[in-house]
């Protein structure tokens, strides 16, 4: 069953690698959508797969590579997503 969602991580999640990073472990995993820089400081996941492969995307953002200090991921389901491909950082 697919699966997707939106995440919000907080912390020292920008100019650390985190979104290549993150689309690096997502191709990795088989799970499509973006990660972007946000305005405040934050970093914005959408990830989209197999329920098990966005589960442990999920639990690897509270990882991020090894400069970055995550404080906080907070997701929400999303609802009615058309089929994304790939993994884009933007």
């Amino acid at each position: 069953m697919v699966t997707c969602v939106r995440c919000v991580v907080r912390g020292r999640v920008q100019g650390v690698w985190y979104r290549e990073s993150t689309r690096r472990t997502a191709v990795r995993l088989g799970v499509a959508g973006s990660a972007v820089n946000l305005p405040d400081g934050t970093v914005e996941v959408i990830a989209c797969g197999e329920e098990a492969a966005v589960e442990r995307l999920h639990a690897w953002l509270w990882e991020g590579p090894p400069a970055a200090r995550v404080e906080e991921v907070s997701c929400r389901p999303l609802e009615g997503m058309p089929p994304l491909s790939g993994f884009t950082t933007g």
